[in-house]
C-alpha cells in the first residue's frame, strides 16, 4: 500500500511526518535528505521522512536550551501549569486516538486492536499520571549538626531542579508508547526534550509532536528529529548540550550509549533486552497459561523486550501445555494490522523477519525441535509463523540470546531449584513469570528470579504507578513510577548563614 493509497485523513498524518518539529517550527533536514519509511504489511514505502543529521540535532538542542533559559515561558511556569498542559496532552492523545492507532498499526505493523484497547489508554493513563507530579516534586528542609559546633547557626534545604535538555531514543516495536514513557516524565520535572524516533516508525511521532503544540507546550520544549541512529542518533549522545540520555533498544547499542555519554558523563537510563522466563508448576490453571504464554510469546508479533520466549513447564503437564500452546499459535490469524481481525502482524523489516526465522533454524541445528511455525508466509510482507519449539538445549544460543520475534522454547523441569537454576541462567533480567496454585512458593520464587518485574498467575500486566525496568544487561533505571523523577532532575543543596 503505497502512500497515494491511504486514504486523504490518515495521509494528512502521514506527510505530517515529511517535516521535523524544532524550535516550534515544522523545518526540513538542512542538507534536504530524506529516507523511505515502509509499510511492514506489504514492503511499500510509506513516506520519505527527514535524514536529521548533527547540525539539526544542534538546532534542536538550541531551541532546547533556549525554552529552558532563565525568565523563559517553561522555566517560570508554575508545576500546577505544567501538570495541566501535560492532561491537555493526555485528552488529546485520548480524542485522536484512532488516528494515532492507524498510524502506529501502518507504522509497525501491530495489530490495531493492540493499539486500541493498550497502547493508547496506557499511554493516556502515564501522561495523566505524570500530569499530576509537577506541584508534589518537592525538596527538603534538613536540620544540620555542624553549626551545633561551630556556635554559628544555618538554614539548610534542597531544591529539585530539571536536570536539563533529555535525548530521548525511541525503539521501532511500541513507537508511540515508548515515547510517551519517555516524555511525560521529562514534562512532568520541567525538561525540554529532543525526540528521536526509530527509523523504522517515526510517523505516530511526527503527530504526537503537533499534539504538543496544540496542548500549549511551549515552542522548544519537545522536539522530533527523525534519521539515522548512526547519525541523528549519535549526534543527540554525543552533544554536549544534552544533560541526559533515555534509550529503548539493543544492549549493544546501549553500551554503544554509555561509552559515548562517558565522555561527559551524561545521565542515561537505559530499558535493553530481555530473555524471560515464564515458568509453570504443574498446580497452575492450564487456561490461563496458555491464554498468558501465548499473550507473552506472540503480541506485538514477539517484537518486545519482555516476551516470555524461554517457557519452563513441570513435567507433569508438559506435554498438554505444549501442545495447546501450539495449538493456539496455528490458529492466530495474521495479517496486515488495520485489519480488526488481525491477531498477528508483519515483522518490522525483511532483514529482521530473516534473522528471527535464522534463529529458528540455529536451534534446530542445535538439535531443537518444531513443533509448529517456523516459516515465512508466501507473498508480500515480511511475516513470519508463529513458533514453538522443544528440545533446546540449556547452553544453545535460542535459549540465551533474544530472538525478538514470535518464537518461545519450552523446556520440561522437575523440581523448584531446578527451574529456578535454569530462569537465573541468563545474562538479561528484565521480566519474568510463576505460575502456581502454591501462594508460598510463589513468594519464594518472586524473591529469588533475578528480574526487574516479576508475574504470578498473569504476564505483562502493567500500570503507570509501577516501576518498569531490569537488571542484569536489561539496563539501568526504571520507567513509569515515582522513582523515574529521580532520573529526570537534579538535587541543590542551599545552605544559608542566619
Amino acid at each position: 500500500m503505497a502512500e497515494a493509497q491511504f486514504a486523504p485523513p490518515v495521509l494528512d498524518d502521514i506527510r505530517l511526518a515529511r517535516k521535523m518539529l524544532i524550535g516550534g517550527e515544522w523545518v526540513e533536514a538542512i542538507s534536504g535528505k530524506t529516507f523511505p519509511v515502509y509499510d511492514p504489511a506489504d514492503g511499500q514505502v510509506i513516506a520519505d521522512v527527514p535524514a536529521g543529521e548533527a547540525a539539526d540535532v544542534d538546532r534542536a538542542v538550541a531551541a532546547a536550551r533556549a525554552a529552558l533559559a532563565p525568565g523563559g515561558p517553561w522555566r517560570s511556569m508554575t508545576p500546577q501549569v505544567r501538570g495541566q498542559l501535560i492532561w491537555k496532552l493526555a485528552d488529546l492523545v485520548e480524542r485522536n486516538a484512532e488516528r494515532l492507532s492507524v498510524l502506529d498499526s501502518i507504522d509497525s505493523g501491530k495489530p490495531i486492536n493492540e493499539m486500541i484497547y493498550f497502547d493508547i489508554p496506557f499511554s493516556v493513563d502515564v501522561l495523566r499520571y505524570y500530569a499530576g507530579w509537577p506541584t508534589k516534586i518537592t525538596g527538603d528542609t534538613i536540620p544540620i549538626s555542624y553549626p551545633a559546633r561551630s556556635g554559628g547557626r544555618f538554614h539548610a534545604y534542597t531544591l529539585k531542579e530539571p536536570v536539563g535538555v533529555v535525548g530521548a531514543i525511541v525503539p521501532w516495536n511500541l513507537p508511540l508508547l515508548m515515547a510517551i514513557k519517555k516524555l511525560a516524565p521529562a514534562l512532568a520535572t520541567g525538561c525540554a526534550v529532543v525526540l528521536k524516533p526509530a527509523e523504522q516508525t517515526p510517523i505516530s511521532i511526527a503527530l504526537l509532536a503537533q499534539l504538543t503544540i496544540e496542548a500549549g507546550i511551549p515552542a522548544g520544549v519537545v522536539n522530533y528529529v527523525t534519521g539515522l541512529g548512526e547519525s541523528a542518533g549519535a549526534a543527540i549522545v554525543d552533544h554536549p548540550g544534552v544533560d541526559k540520555v533515555t534509550f529503548t533498544g539493543s544492549v549493544g547499542t546501549g553500551k554503544a550509549i554509555v561509552r559515548s555519554a562517558a565522555q561527559d558523563l551524561k545521565r542515561v537510563s537505559l530499558e535493553l533486552g530481555g530473555k524471560s522466563p515464564n515458568i509453570v508448576f504443574d498446580d497452575a490453571d492450564l487456561d490461563a497459561v496458555v491464554a498468558g504464554a501465548a499473550a507473552g510469546a506472540f503480541a506485538t508479533q514477539g517484537e518486545s523486550c519482555i516476551a516470555g520466549s524461554r517457557l519452563y513447564v513441570q513435567r507433569a503437564v508438559f506435554d498438554e501445555v505444549v501442545q495447546r500452546l501450539a495449538d493456539h499459535a496455528a490458529s492466530l490469524k495474521l495479517g496486515r494490522g488495520l485489519d480488526t481481525a488481525t491477531q498477528m502482524g508483519p515483522l518490522i523489516s525483511a532483514e529482521h523477519r530473516d534473522k528471527v526465522l535464522g534463529y529458528v533454524e540455529i536451534g534446530v541445528a542445535e538439535g531443537a525441535k518444531v513443533v509448529t511455525g517456523g516459516r515465512a508466509l508466501a507473498g508480500e510482507g515480511f511475516f513470519a509463523e508463529p513458533t514453538v519449539l522443544v528440545n533446546a538445549r540449556p547452553d544453545s544460543r535460542i535459549m540465551h540470546e533474544e530472538i525478538f520475534g514470535p518464537v518461545v522454547c519450552a523446556v520440561p523441569f522437575d523440581t523448584e531449584a531446578e527451574v529456578l537454576a535454569l530462569a537465573n541462567n541468563t545474562r538479561f533480567g528484565l521480566g519474568a513469570a510463576v505460575w502456581t496454585k502454591d501462594i508460598s512458593r510463589a513468594h519464594r520464587m518472586a524473591a529469588a528470579i533475578e528480574s526487574g518485574q516479576v508475574w504470578v498467575n498473569c504476564y505483562q500486566a502493567a500500570d503507570s504507578a509501577l516501576p518498569f525496568g531490569g537488571t542484569k544487561e536489561s539496563g539501568w533505571g526504571r520507567e513509569t513510577c515515582r522513582e523515574t523523577l529521580e532520573e529526570y532532575l537534579e538535587t541543590k543543596t542551599v545552605v544559608v548563614a542566619l
